[in-house]
């Protein structure tokens, strides 16, 4: 292997961000990944029949300028998928609650709260040090927050979002008007990760744990599992919070101080394939949300129909055995475990932030600055696939910056 100029560790969205822009700067990237293959959050897997289906992240808009900016770099552009309309559904346990979208919603909310709320509509509407649960609670009254939009919110990071800053749930962004509204890649998303890191310039150690980060002979030295060490001048961190604070602590001991109080949460994802006609009492859905459960969400791959399957991928709360995963995807749709094709599932640790997180994160910035140090992942500015990209821009940026 040639001596890199940059070793990135993780080979999600951030990590292959990060890599594809140093690799387009000129520089010889080497990235590192404990998992067999590459994508982290952006894992599309494949039944038998080779019907694809994701793990993990699945919407993308034209509003991700960023993440677009990346897919043509990469020759993508011109093979964007459109998802279908987005059709949001609730479930009662084992029950479809008839209807859909905002009208389900008001359906499920009740009236009488709801007008006693209609007074704040008009009052500070400020996001600033305002909880997900503190700030939407003022709109629908709390036990409408608490039983029915509180698990529909949750269900966007796949985690109790209630403690949230409320700021970092939803963003507007301008829109490119040349690029389709909501956007897929045929195989998925986990594409857009392999393309960026197929990049002229780019090597990826797949299944190689990085265990210590030091101090090399005038670069940094990253360790791996097996007791290579490999030297870079530059390095990024594109792991979870938790990974940073062992990663980072001889080197830069204050980014691990302050990523040590970012909390995290465990989600499993499990997905699968089911022959169309197996699960016609389910009707066409994006978003199923339960009121109460074990999971906070299934998606599905309805926004991309295929005339003989159908797909749905269930995000668990922690504490779940496998067995109890299929058992319970299997009562809601009304199948058997045989006819669930192509099961999968990823653990992920995603990020669970807290009032206080953008003071964190300033102290992280103002600990990397004048260092060739990068760190990045889904726990910044926002969890969603354009927040990763953008951090992971800046990051590079501010390296390249340097030179």
């Amino acid at each position: 292997m040639t001596k890199p100029d940059v070793l990135v560790i993780g080979g999600g969205i951030s990590g292959a961000s990060f890599a594809y822009h140093a690799a387009r700067s000129g520089r010889k990237v080497v990235v590192i990944d404990k998992a067999a293959a590459v994508g982290g959050c952006l894992t599309s897997s494949h039944s038998p029949a080779g019907y694809w289906y994701e793990l993990g992240g699945h919407t993308c808009y034209n509003s991700y300028g960023a993440f677009i900016e990346i897919l043509e770099g990469c020759g993508l552009l011109d093979k964007l998928q459109p998802r279908g309309k987005s059709v949001l559904r609730f479930l009662r346990g084992d029950e479809l609650i008839a209807g859909k979208n905002l009208w389900l919603l008001i359906k499920l909310f009740s009236k009488f709260e709801l007008l006693r709320a209609l007074p704040r509509w008009f009052g500070n509407k400020s996001q600033a040090g305002q909880t997900v649960r503190s700030y939407y609670s003022r709109f629908v009254g709390p036990k409408n927050y608490d039983r029915v939009l509180g698990p529909m919110l949750s269900a966007v990071p796949s985690q109790d979002a209630h403690d949230f800053p409320a700021d970092m749930l939803f963003k507007k962004r301008e829109r490119r008007q040349d690029v389709m509204r909501s956007f897929t890649l045929p195989g998925g998303l986990g594409t857009a990760v392999a393309a960026a890191l197929g990049q002229p310039g780019i090597e990826v150690l797949s299944g190689r744990r990085a265990t210590s980060l030091g101090k090399g002979t005038g670069d940094f030295a990253v360790t791996l599992e097996d007791g290579t060490v490999l030297e870079a001048p530059v390095v990024a961190l594109a792991v979870p919070p938790s990974v940073a604070v062992a990663l980072a602590g001889e080197v830069t001991p204050a980014v691990a101080h302050s990523a040590r109080d970012i909390l995290e949460a465990e989600i499993t994802s499990f997905g699968f394939a089911v022959r169309k006609d197996k699960v016609e009492n389910i009707p066409y859905s994006t978003f199923m949300i339960p009121l109460d459960d074990t999971f906070h969400s299934v998606v599905t791959r309805d926004v991309v129909p295929d005339d003989e399957w159908r797909a749905f991928t269930f995000h668990f709360r922690p504490g779940t055995s496998e067995e109890q995963r299929k058992t319970r995807a299997a009562q809601v749709l009304g199948v058997s475990e045989e006819d669930m094709e192509g099961m999968s599932q990823r653990t992920a640790i995603l990020p669970s932030p807290r009032l206080g997180h953008h003071e964190l994160i300033a102290c992280i910035d103002d600990s990397l600055r004048g260092g060739r140090l990068a760190v990045t992942g889904n726990w910044f500015d926002g969890l969603s696939i354009e927040d990763c990209v953008l951090r992971s821009r800046a990051e590079w940026q501010r390296i390249s910056d340097m030179d």
